[in-house]
């Protein structure tokens, strides 16, 4: 697997799940992969070196990160073109899943190079089986946008989704993302914030949006953290898609329509009323 370079075939990159935080985690498949491959491409070479020490492999690491420069893709891209086998691993979990490398991978295709996913650990589907939230249907969104009217746009649009919804958040900022989805998706909305999924410290704290942002003003979090909030129901789908419609009334206003305006067209939209609306950004704050 390592090398084809004799018989002029090209490389294979593998797309290699690695461990989210227990390095038991790691499948045979993966194990087997890092070790005869010509190099791996890390986010960090420090982090997955644990993983290295663990389980011996000796597969030479190239350092590949969100801030690498074209030169170092158009290396990795040259070794594949000559044949060698390449793995792309990031620091925990799988690669392009908020996570970098996508700008290797797509390099590749568009070169008409073969692309090999070898899954894994994933903090999305362990937050959801571990949520007890329902989930026959879920959407990702990563990270939210940290302010502004994007931030806005993106929690009105969760809180009127009747999918359940998953998304990161770093720990110095869980309080006040459960709090704006509280305002946004309504207190009562169930919902389960873990932390240090596999880890020593892990947990899941469920309760509705409300709860969980009272607790978690009395009480920050640390470590990694994944949110999983529940899909609107027919019960609250009217609130949900009030918070949908001021959210695309503070859009247009923000391209420059004024706010009567604006409430007007989207009324039309959506036939919402237009009073309902016609709401300052600082009243719906309170």
């Amino acid at each position: 697997m390592t090398s084809k370079a004799g018989d002029g075939a090209r490389g294979t990159l593998f797309v290699v799940a690695t461990p989210i935080g227990n390095l038991g985690d790691i499948t045979l498949r993966a194990l087997e992969v890092l070790r005869s491959v010509a190099v791996v491409a890390a986010e960090d070479t420090r982090v997955t070196r644990k993983l290295w020490s663990r389980y011996g492999i000796e597969t030479p690491l190239l350092s590949y990160h969100a801030h690498s420069d074209d030169r170092r893709t158009q290396e990795l891209i040259g070794r594949l073109g000559s044949g060698d086998d390449v793995a792309l691993v990031t620091d925990a979990g799988t690669p392009l899943v908020s996570d970098p490398g996508e700008v290797l991978v797509a390099a590749w295709i568009t070169k008409g190079g073969t692309v090999v996913p070898i899954p894994g650990a994933s903090a999305v589907l362990a937050a959801l089986v571990a949520s007890g939230i329902p989930a026959p249907r879920w959407g990702f969104e990563g990270f939210l946008p940290r302010k502004g009217r994007e931030r806005k746009e993106r929690m009105a649009r969760i809180a009127a989704d009747d999918r359940a919804t998953v998304m990161y958040e770093a720990h110095g900022r869980t309080a006040a993302t459960v709090a704006d989805l509280a305002r946004a998706c309504g207190a009562e909305r169930p919902a389960a914030v873990c932390r240090e999924l596999t880890k020593l410290h892990e947990e899941v704290r469920r309760g509705s949006l409300g709860e969980l942002a009272r607790e978690l003003a009395d009480t920050p979090l640390k470590g990694e953290v994944v949110i999983v909030v529940a899909g609107a129901t027919e019960e609250g789908s009217a609130t949900a898609s009030l918070e949908a419609g001021r959210a695309r009334v503070e859009m247009l206003v923000a391209e420059g329509v004024k706010r009567s305006a604006a409430a007007r067209i989207v009324a039309q939209e959506t036939g919402l009323p237009r009073r309902e609306l016609f709401v300052l950004e600082a009243d719906q704050r309170g």
